[in-house]
């Protein structure tokens, strides 16, 4: 059977096109060329899937989070520091994406998911601070690898008119591992306890065989080393949106680690159960996971600066209202919070790769990179505030810094959809 293998993408400036080199095995196969305006949903299900089964283990701290406290009698800036050293090997993700642009490293995206699971399931068989430290050091150098290569593959198949709602699905993917996540530790350590986790390697395991199963029949397309930008230049052809999206980063970070680490520990220390704390977490990222398809969707066809004005804008509102409302209101504004605070995500994500199209690899490293470490340090940063004025105080101060960034979004282009400028 004749094999055809994609070997360069190229990008027709004004025209907005991509367009793919073919090479045949044979003379008499029948190369499929690659099209630039269709969507192909069934290949980014697949990544869809895998992002989601890497995700799921990922999210499993947080919830964890009250029980390591109590247990180890962590105070909880020394808990915020296991956010961060989750978040180290980042520093690596660059340079992996770079060569992601010239090599083809499939396997770190199928094996990806096994080894994150391996890691994370063992956190409730650790015997100490320094077990879970290092467990969670190795979780971490196995989703680097998935999260520098997958944004790649994400980003070429959904071509030069779909890239927000492509990057919208691969977000969705990781917001739907956080959100099943914490549903299903604090199930089965509710239930079992914690050392009944190591059983929970299973879904990881499923989600690379998918990976293994689907990933074959997708043509590879990215750039070879011929037509990708040297390093120097590619850093050059993104640092200016690269800034102000990491500014905009840092000004939202505080933020966004308070509730995604620490929102179960806010709501057990203000009297909680652990269930409904765990069950509070799955709210929020439930709500994101519809905030990415939205915000990328839309970014497409309202342009990407727009979008992300209404996250900046919204999204303090939201968290005021969260911090002085209880009960069932508070819920419900979580889950309003989960969806306006995300749409942000995939618009921001879909510049990146718009400003780099021979590099998308490299620049959506270094981008996410950057920005996983950010907030990381923004756990640590929270936990220290927690520790000295308490979490409502420090919840207080991180809905006043997330306003501080928003005028960095007029240093970023407009980003009007290809759908816009078509018309």
């Amino acid at each position: 059977m004749a094999r055809v293998r994609v070997c360069a993408v190229a990008w027709s400036g004004q025209g907005g096109i991509i367009t793919a080199r073919t090479a045949v095995d044979n003379d008499t196969a029948k190369s499929r060329p690659v099209d630039p305006q269709g969507f192909p949903l069934g290949s980014m299900l697949t990544i869809t899937v895998g992002h989601a089964a890497n995700d799921i283990y990922m999210s499993f701290l947080a919830p964890l989070l009250p029980l390591f406290i109590a247990n180890l009698g962590l105070s909880h800036t020394r808990a915020g520091m296991l956010s961060l050293l989750k978040q180290t090997p980042s520093l690596l993700q660059p340079a992996i994406g770079h060569l992601a642009d010239r090599f083809n490293l499939r396997r770190l995206v199928v094996l990806a998911p096994t080894v994150t699971a391996l890691a994370i399931s063992l956190l409730g068989l650790a015997p100490n601070y320094t077990a879970l430290a290092l467990l969670l050091v190795l979780a971490g150098f196995s989703s680097v690898g998935f999260h520098s290569v997958a944004p790649l593959i994400a980003g070429e198949l959904s071509g030069t008119r779909n890239i927000g709602r492509g990057m919208g699905l691969w977000i969705f993917g990781g917001e739907l591992g956080f959100t099943l996540g914490p549903l299903l530790i604090v199930s089965v350590v509710d239930r079992f306890g914690l050392r009944a986790t190591p059983g929970l390697v299973v879904v990881g395991m499923l989600g690379s065989l998918v990976l293994f199963l689907r990933l074959k029949d997708i043509p590879r397309t990215n750039t070879r080393s011929a037509d990708g930008l040297p390093l120097r230049q590619a850093l050059a052809e993104i640092w200016p949106v690269l800034i102000p999206l990491l500014g905009l980063s840092a000004s939202r970070s505080l933020a966004m680690s308070a509730l995604s680490s620490y929102l179960p520990t806010f709501l057990t220390e203000a009297g909680a159960p652990f269930w409904l704390a765990g069950a509070s977490l799955t709210v929020y990222q439930g709500a994101a996971s519809v905030g990415v398809l939205v915000g990328g969707a839309l970014s497409d066809r309202l342009g990407r600066r727009v979008i992300m004005l209404g996250s900046m804008t919204l999204t303090p509102l939201f968290l005021c209202a969260f911090l002085r409302l209880r009960g069932q209101a508070q819920l419900l504004t979580l889950a309003a919070l989960g969806i306006v605070m995300v749409t942000y995500d995939p618009a921001a994500l879909a510049i990146v790769q718009e400003s780099a199209v021979r590099n998308r690899g490299f620049a959506s490293s270094v981008y996410l990179a950057l920005s996983f470490l950010i907030r990381a340090i923004a756990v640590v940063v929270v936990g220290i505030l927690a520790d000295w004025q308490g979490l409502p105080s420090a919840y207080a101060i991180s809905t006043a810094l997330f306003l501080v960034g928003t005028p960095l979004l007029w240093l970023l282009p407009a980003g009007r959809s290809t759908h816009a400028q078509s018309t």
